[in-house]
């Protein structure tokens, strides 16, 4: 059974997916979009920093963003990417920039990273950590890529793939399916029952 949480989620997301899955844990969940300049403006990744860092560094901008509007709870911000041999793949901004990703992902394996920032407000520190999965993708025949883009499951995902699509011949070798999702929910559960540790210990329990 899944770790209920000790306290609503403030889930600093526009992803339909991680509100899903937030919601499948039992949590109640308000969602509080961040808004978009918070991970434009956010500096770019430096070349000595991970990508483990760098989706950490912009999951807590988003959480900072949100806390700008004053909310009080627990907010909950993730940031996903994909890496193949070293190249990072964001969500793709249009069709060709999907069958790029996609071409580049097709016969190949491929990690997925997400940074995920907890933040209890108005009082604690925001706490942060980060989850990795390992892919394999099939070989992908002309056919199906071009069916796929026409279908357009690969907008707003990282790497234009989505693992919770049957149909893409995606196959999890390490890690964390949630993860992959974008919402890895194991490390999620151990980082809630932290800050109600620091709470109770704090006197706030």
């Amino acid at each position: 059974m899944p770790a209920a949480s000790p306290r609503s989620i403030v889930l600093a997301s526009r992803s339909p997916r991680r509100l899903e899955l937030a919601r499948r844990e039992g949590w109640h969940v308000t969602v509080v979009e961040p808004p978009e300049a918070a991970e434009a403006d956010a500096p770019p990744r430096s070349p000595d920093e991970t990508l483990a860092a760098y989706v950490r560094r912009l999951a807590a901008a988003k959480a900072h963003a949100v806390a700008a509007t004053e909310i009080t709870g627990t907010i909950l911000a993730c940031d996903t990417l994909s890496e193949v041999d070293g190249h990072v793949l964001g969500k793709p901004a249009d069709r060709d920039d999907a069958r790029r990703m996609l071409l580049a992902l097709s016969g190949r394996g491929h990690r997925v990273v997400t940074g995920v920032c907890l933040w209890h407000r108005p009082t604690g520190d925001p706490v942060m950590a980060d989850s990795e999965s390992l892919l394999v993708m099939e070989p992908l025949d002309d056919e199906f890529l071009e069916w796929y883009l026409d279908s357009g499951l690969w907008q707003g995902k990282a790497g234009a793939c989505g693992y919770q699509d049957e149909r893409l011949p995606l196959r999890l070798v390490a890690g964390s399916e949630s993860n992959v999702v974008g919402l890895p929910l194991e490390l999620v559960r151990k980082l809630l029952e932290q800050l109600e540790c620091v709470s109770k210990n704090n006197g706030n329990g």
